[in-house]
């Protein structure tokens, strides 16, 4: 196994970890300015999240793995279906002009020779997240005592930050997490709520596996703009096999939750943390899936608030270095 496997495969509960206390600390520092003991604090937010989050999974878990099963034996008739369907698409095409015919015969090879592909490699990455079950059963302890020795991992920090660094430092990092703390917290709530809506409504209209589309749609709804149309495309495709109007109520669902979460749930939970224009949001999405794929959409927002906050700081940096170097009588 390469190194940086390794690396990453230890590194990985260490980070969610730390990534789920950092969602949980303000409550926990909400309970704790109430009164509460510290370790109190954090075992009642410990017994509502992790034993909310652990009934799910204990509960999910199995029947997510049963659909995943039945979609990975189903796999091949659904290919084979999609062939018919290409090689009657290509027998009705057969009398259109000849360039525009040549070019769809070769849209058409290159969709038979990438299905058989596309469908192991979804199963593949599904069945991979199993591998990692002992890493994430670490995920809980790291982060209780990430929320337990905060103080100490601040006073740390704070040791080994230069000391001319360390009013900036503090200013820019509560500027972050202004800016970028209620949004994740907030676009996690709201994912939630769309993946569970959406597995709760596929259920109800007969769609074939309704709990593993839920997850995904939930899953890639943490990408703004185009995670929905990400999520969509599974559930069409499958839908697809069932009947056109199976389809059409799948598109409209998926459309429906959207202007939900557009204009109801985010703007309720999220609210306008972030403070940007959609287009700015757009390209910075569309640079991150060009450099680092989908990790690169997942984390291109959150990079750009951050840049943001770092831009605003470095403006007032140099606005005060420019006035402590001018005379008294240029100053404004």
């Amino acid at each position: 196994m390469p190194i940086f496997r390794i690396l990453i495969a230890v590194s990985l509960p260490f980070i969610i970890g730390g990534f789920i206390a950092y969602l949980l600390h303000p409550v926990v520092e909400k309970l704790h300015s109430q009164g509460l003991h510290r370790g109190l604090s954090i075992f009642i937010i410990y017994l509502i999240f992790f034993g909310g989050t652990g009934y799910a999974i204990y509960k999910g878990v199995p029947a997510i793995i049963g659909q995943i099963r039945e979609l990975s034996e189903s796999a091949p008739a659904v290919a084979e279906q999609y062939r018919e369907w290409f090689s009657s698409m290509h027998k009705q095409t057969v009398s259109w002009p000849f360039g525009l015919h040549q070019r769809l015969e070769e849209g058409i090879i290159f969709l038979e020779q990438k299905l058989d592909s596309l469908f192991d490699m979804v199963m593949d990455g599904i069945m991979g997240m199993l591998d990692f079950v002992l890493l994430i059963a670490l995920i809980p302890f790291v982060a209780f005592y990430f929320l337990k020795d905060i103080d100490g991992i601040k006073r740390m920090v704070w040791y080994f930050t230069p000391k001319k660094w360390r009013h900036n430092g503090v200013s820019f990092l509560k500027d972050v997490d202004n800016s970028l703390g209620s949004y994740i917290r907030g676009q996690f709530i709201v994912c939630a709520a769309i993946g569970g809506l959406s597995s709760v409504i596929f259920w109800f209209i007969g769609m074939k596996y309704p709990l593993l589309f839920g997850v995904i749609i939930g899953i890639t709804n943490i990408i703004p703009y185009f995670g929905p149309i990400f999520g969509a495309l599974p559930a069409m495709l499958i839908a697809a096999t069932t009947s056109m109007k199976m389809v059409a109520t799948v598109a409209v669902i998926v459309f429906g939750l959207q202007f939900l979460e557009g204009n109801v749930l985010s703007p309720l939970i999220v609210g306008k943390s972030l403070a940007m224009h959609p287009l700015v949001i757009m390209a910075a999405l569309l640079l991150g899936g060009e450099i680092g794929g989908i990790p690169g959409l997942i984390v291109a927002v959150p990079v750009l608030a951050v840049l943001k906050v770092a831009v605003i700081h470095a403006k007032e940096h140099f606005a005060k270095s420019r006035t402590i170097g001018m005379p008294d009588s240029e100053r404004k």
